[in-house]
């Protein structure tokens, strides 16, 4: 351990992060050209032909030093230039006034940390500096964030500060965010250390262990009950730390993080983060200890990013190892659409028959197909497309990597039933040799004999071996968990060689792959079809390139035209997501807090502790350091007397809006159109263009078609051919020959002409003296300004260029003819408008006008240069005022305002009395966790539940809990309908309480939330009937249903506990019998972890 110092620099906020491109400035030309080379040359020998082989299409740029004969890299194979230095970043953030009593000889110090004594577990290989420095920390007993990349070692930190704790006979906690991950987290801490622990809620395995792998629920709600447990650890891991910005989950880690004891010391896992020295002044500040942050972007296998153009061919190398964007390469992406524009989209091929289909895909099981119930079929992702009827992408790219022996690969896509289906693409593929085909029926078969024999043959779980035995995998949350984690160790051992998963499988356990490929690029967020976050890309991305194997890591990213050069950087090359508090009150967390016994935390403490108000308080000196700038600027834009200027200001813009109703008045179909007559010469203003002079042609009523913020329309040479363009929603168009200068219309990088090479137009206003063309122009009738007194005469065809130019010699001489500006229609005089109203608006412009040229202002030359300052000057001021707003409204007192109303809330419903003291149904209440605790304990305290049997309350309860919908929800059964209406009531008269006391709240939505598409499944189960059969009468998939299964089982023994609160033994006994007869089969079989 005596080197980690030399490796580690200390990086301050504004200081660059260390960089080694490996490229010096002489030999930047050579290096990227031998970077792109490796995109874009002849295939190795052994590839296949060019109609099946992508690789043999890949673009390149010539290199003029390259040896004659040489024979290129292909994409995985080193390239020339320097590999990025094992560098880290180190921070410390102190508590005011702490110096450190610790050994210098053998910690280094504070602000470089260097541990030079007894290790507490050794290891097989050198650490990496961030690992040694990380455990320099762990050594001082002080918190860290090891922020990395996946795949990077961070578990290395993890497992150390875990033997620290057994050397020292400590406990330690390890968190992990879903059960699955505690599951295997769990396995792998067993082969290492002796004494582990499992709590996952309907899993625990030696809860008094030495270390305990836990999810971060249960650590939250052993420190709301302040178990005994708790006092003896002295370390908390908390693994996938990014998950705190998790909008439904994320204040699950933050509150768990403010309720830790002072002592504990944490170990912080994370992604790599924009903004980690403010998480750990957070931590500082929380606890009062000091906090480092190690932070290393190096990735121990470099990685080369190639494109694949959907519905082509070729793979086009966009960065390379040393992280440079190759421009060239995407250029050239890009023009590869055009070529492919005849490849049809078709649909990606239903996954009949396949175990654990997806929505929709459920013809073939047993005969009782689900797609003909209008299950939710239909179009795949573009990943299944191929041109001209040929193999899919997908074929195409997993053929050539693995004739390129480009193995394991991880294929990620967003959607599970694609996930399925490009597996049975691959049905004429076989990746595995003989041997390993039976090694891995050996394995199923071993796996699967936990299961009753019943449940060994359903088609789910036999159909997925011949998948297997073939090397293909596919692994997402609707399949069923021991399939998942069958097929997990599986890949891990090497025996799978194409895995088809969702972004899920990024997380957890280091499980790397030679190839990682991306079907597409936008993904389904909850609420809309977004674009994949830079920090998500690097995330499944990071899974490409095994430590130790591998010269290169290979990504794919399958991408369509619309996907731009910009895009495409940010995506790939863009900075990591900071960490943001996704903090919020609950009631839960209110009622635990008013429950508990000591004084030390109650709710404002935390809300005041919050990472949330963490971040805006940080935000508050730089405000008030940018309100002092805008005032100053302010104040330097003093123009005179203010109150001139501003009267002058006020006086314009009154004659401007009376200005402006006098045209509308003027403009009124029933007054104008007499006027408008072909030959009239009009003035034409459209927003901030001005047309000028244009003579009408022919005025039309408008149809109801169209654009309704257009004023003008595209140019045609006839007012025919004007009449058919698109239309706006006014009630007429003026067809008007207007002097226009032609521009190229501009299209995002495509040729600029239409078919037939005809240039594609856009009209812009040209001077009546510039180098223009007259064309008819349809106009909108608010767009005229000016009705001209004056008509020429037309020519009878407009359709000659030479007729056009006719009329502009004309329009100019006319204007020649009246230099102080052409004589207008006067609307009382010559259009005879005699309205009372019209003629006192007259009148009221005359005299505003009289008073605007009086106005000292009014010649002045410096009256604009004035008016423009005040406009400036009002703006600064106002800006400076709502930052101002914005520092007053504090978080705090935000979260204050919806404390006070969420605790009206509970005082209605009857949790909590006129002093804040939790009652009966409060206490109930604290203890629900899984399912909504205000409408559970209503249910409970109103004896909705008693008059249920065990299987109806095994039914209802199921619609707590979130699920997928489904297309083949069956209506509520007669016995089941009056309890779910029940529930229905009760959810609304929630829902209507809070809205009263002014929570944010959608009732419709809130009430809708309680679903019964699994009301049926349960019921049925819960009667005993078999797997197979329950879930034959819905398309939700077979892991939904088992996920949901083992939450409602959770669910359960809470209201068990909530009834035992209350007092109702009898409820007591009818959820533990609920919850016997659900555990059965193989919803509740163990995992493979935990065997």
């Amino acid at each position: 351990m005596g080197g980690p110092s030399a490796n580690t620099k200390r990086k301050r906020d504004g200081e660059a992060e260390p960089h080694n491109d490996g490229e010096s400035a002489a030999s930047e030309s050579n290096a990227a050209a031998a970077a792109e080379r490796s995109a874009g040359q002849e295939p190795p020998p052994s590839a296949p032909n060019p109609e099946s082989n992508p690789q043999s299409n890949l673009e390149s740029d010539s290199n003029p030093g390259a040896k004659p004969g040489a024979k290129p890299a292909a994409p995985g194979e080193p390239l020339p230039g320097k590999q990025a230095e094992k560098t880290c970043v180190h921070d410390v953030a102190l508590p005011p006034g702490f110096t450190s009593a610790l050994d210098q000889s053998v910690h280094g110090t504070i602000d470089s940390p260097v541990y030079k004594g007894p290790m507490a577990k050794s290891y097989p290989f050198e650490l990496d500096p961030f690992q040694a420095t990380s455990v320099a920390c762990l050594e001082r007993r002080e918190s860290v964030l090891v922020a990395a990349h996946t795949s990077a070692g961070k578990t290395a930190v993890a497992e150390y500060a875990i033997a620290m704790a057994f050397r020292d006979k400590q406990r330690v906690i390890y968190t992990s965010p879903l059960k699955a991950l505690s599951n295997q987290k769990y396995r792998e801490l067993s082969e290492e250390f002796s004494d582990v622990g499992l709590m996952t809620g309907d899993v625990t395995i030696s809860p008094n262990a030495a270390c305990v792998v836990m999810t971060t629920e249960i650590l939250r709600s052993m420190l709301y009950r302040g178990s005994e447990a708790l006092r003896e650890v002295a370390w908390v891991i908390f693994d996938e730390i990014h998950y705190m910005r998790d909008r439904e989950r994320g204040v699950v880690w933050e509150e768990s993080i403010i309720f830790l004891p002072p002592d504990v010391k944490m170990v912080f896992l994370s992604a790599t983060l924009s903004n980690a020295r403010e998480f750990v002044e957070w931590i500082t500040y929380l606890h009062k200890q000091p906090c480092h942050v190690v932070y290393t972007d190096y990735r121990p296998t470099p990685l080369q990013h190639f494109a694949f153009p959907y519905g082509g061919d070729g793979l086009y190398l966009m960065v390379n190892e040393q992280g440079k964007f190759i421009e060239k390469n995407f250029n050239r992406l890009a023009k590869s659409f055009a070529k492919a524009k005849e490849a049809a989209a078709e649909a990606i091929p239903e996954a009949a028959g396949f175990a654990g289909r997806g929505r929709g895909g459920r013809g073939g099981r047993d005969g009782r197909g689900r797609g003909g119930r209008g299950g939710r079929g239909g179009r795949g992702g573009d990943g299944g497309r191929g041109g001209g009827g040929g193999p899919s992408d997908i074929y195409k790219i997993v053929k050539t990597c693995s004739e390129l022996d480009f193995h394991p690969m991880i294929v990620f896509s967003f959607r599970r039933r694609e996930c399925e289906a490009y597996a049975m693409q691959l049905s004429k593929l076989d990746f595995n040799s003989e041997e390993e085909s039976k090694m891995v029926k050996e394995v199923f078969n071993n796996a699967i004999s936990v299961l009753p024999s019943e449940d060994q043959d359903l088609p789910a779980v036999r159909q997925m071996l011949p998948l297997l035995q073939r090397g293909v995998g596919v692994h997402h949350s609707g399949l069923l968990p021991i399939l998942k984690e069958l097929i997990e160790i599986l890949f891990q051992e090497g025996l799978i060689k194409v895995l088809f998963a969702t972004e899920t499988f990024a997380m957890g356990l280091n499980m790397p792959a030679r190839t990682v490929v991306f079907t597409a690029t936008h993904k389904w967020d909850g609420e809309a079809n977004r674009p994949m976050h830079s920090g998500e890309y690097i995330q499944m991305s990071g899974r490409a390139g095994r430590r130790g194997k591998d010269s290169k890591g290979i990504v794919i990213v399958m991408v369509n035209e619309e996907m731009t050069m910009e895009a495409c950087k940010e995506m790939m090359l863009g900075k990591p997501a900071p960490l943001e508090s996704s903090f919020r009150l609950t009631y839960y967390a209110l009622l635990n807090l008013m429950a508990r016994a000591e004084g030390q935390f109650n709710t404002e403490h935390v809300i005041a502790h919050s990472f949330h108000q963490f971040q805006h308080d940080r935000q508050v000196p730089e405000v008030e350091k940018r309100i002092k700038e805008l005032q100053a600027e302010a104040d330097a834009l003093e123009a005179g007397t203010e109150d001139e200027i501003r009267g002058y200001h006020t006086l314009r813009l009154s004659l401007a809006e009376k200005e402006s109703r006098l045209k509308a008045e003027i403009l009124r179909p029933d007054r104008c159109l007499h006027f408008l007559q072909p030959g009239r010469l009009i003035r034409v203003v459209d927003g901030l263009d001005d047309w000028g002079w244009g003579v009408i042609v022919n005025v039309m009523k408008q149809m109801s078609r169209g654009d309704p913020s257009s004023a003008l329309i595209t140019p045609s040479p006839t007012a025919s051919a004007a009449a058919a363009a698109p239309l706006s929603c006014t009630s007429y168009l003026v067809d008007t020959l207007l002097l226009c200068t032609p521009v190229e219309k501009e299209s995002g990088g495509h040729d600029k002409e239409k078919e037939g090479g005809t240039p594609a137009l856009v009209p812009r206003p040209c001077p009546l003296d510039g180098d223009g063309e007259m064309h008819v122009i349809p106009v909108k009738l608010a767009a005229v300004s000016r009705i001209g007194a004056l008509r020429i005469a037309l020519p009878t065809d407009l359709r000659p260029k030479e007729a056009r130019e006719a009329v502009l010699v004309t329009l100019r001489d006319v204007t020649k003819r009246f230099p102080d500006g052409l004589p207008i229609l006067d609307p009382v005089e010559d259009m005879g408008i005699h309205d009372d109203s019209f003629l006192a608006l007259v009148d009221s412009i005359d005299k505003e006008e009289q008073q605007l040229s009086k106005h000292p202002l009014f010649k002045a030359e410096t009256a604009e240069q004035k008016l423009e300052l005040l406009k400036r000057r009002g703006q600064l001021l106002a800006e400076a005022q709502r930052l101002k707003m914005k520092t007053r409204e504090s978080q705090l007192n935000l979260f204050k305002s919806e404390l006070r109303n969420r605790s009206r809330v509970l005082k209605r419903l009857g949790h909590i009395d006129a002093d804040g003291v939790v009652q009966l149904k409060g206490r109930a209440a604290c203890v629900v966790t899984t399912g909504d605790e205000l409408l559970v304990t209503e249910l409970m305290l109103e004896g909705a539940f008693n008059g249920m049997d065990h299987h109806q309350l095994v039914a209802v309860a199921s619609c707590f809990l979130p699920s997928e919908k489904s297309n083949e929800e069956q209506p509520v059964s007669a016995e089941l309908k009056p309890h779910f209406n029940t529930l229905r009531e009760a959810a609304q008269h929630i829902a209507q309480v809070q809205i009263e006391e002014k929570i944010e709240l959608d009732e419709e939505e809130y009430v809708d939330q309680f679903r019964p598409t699994l009301m049926h499944v349960f019921y049925q189960w819960s009667k005993g009937e078999s797997f197979g059969k329950v879930i034959d009468s819905t398309d939700v998939f077979e892991g939904t249903i088992v996920r949901v299964a083992r939450r409602l089982d959770e669910l359960l023994n809470e209201m068990k506990l909530a009834a035992q609160a209350i007092g109702e033994q009898a409820l007591v006994e009818k959820f533990s019998k609920a919850s016997e007869s659900i555990r059965r089969g193989i919803m509740f079989a163990n995992s493979l972890y935990v065997e």
